[in-house]
């Protein structure tokens, strides 16, 4: 079977929103256009932000309908995210918070899509099973 390797958000302006994500990401992206910008990370995954204006077949959703989740090794390390993510001014949905799979918060990008930063307590796979 195939494994999945690139995600497309659907977007209201590509351009403003791969502004958002090169600052984000720390990277420029790899294709820039008015109505799709491609970002391609260190590990292959891609990363589309597709004008929802534009997008064939049309889209059933307007924005917000999507998560994207950043992995981090400690829990420190999502609080330092969270704080320097705010210091940018992203609007930060749920704050640094222990959760049964380990600590978490969400912040949103301009199209309200939910970017979920997490580290994985001991004793949990990627799954949720217990180990």
């Amino acid at each position: 079977m195939a494994t999945p390797n690139f995600v497309i958000l659907y977007v209201d302006q590509p351009l403003k929103s791969g502004a958002f994500y090169s600052a984000l990401l720390g990277r420029a992206p790899v294709e820039s256009a008015p109505t799709f910008v491609l970002f391609v990370l260190d590990n292959g995954f891609k990363l589309g932000l597709w004008s929802r204006h534009t997008v064939e077949p049309a889209a059933a959703a307007a924005g917000g309908g999507a998560e994207i989740v950043f992995a981090l090794e400690t829990p420190d390390a999502v609080d330092a995210t969270h704080a320097d993510w705010s210091g940018r001014g992203l609007k930060i949905l749920q704050t640094p918070t222990d959760m049964d799979f380990g600590r978490t918060f969400v912040a949103l990008d301009p199209d309200d899509h939910r970017l979920r930063v997490y580290w994985l307590s001991d004793g949990q796979q990627a799954d949720g099973e217990q180990v």
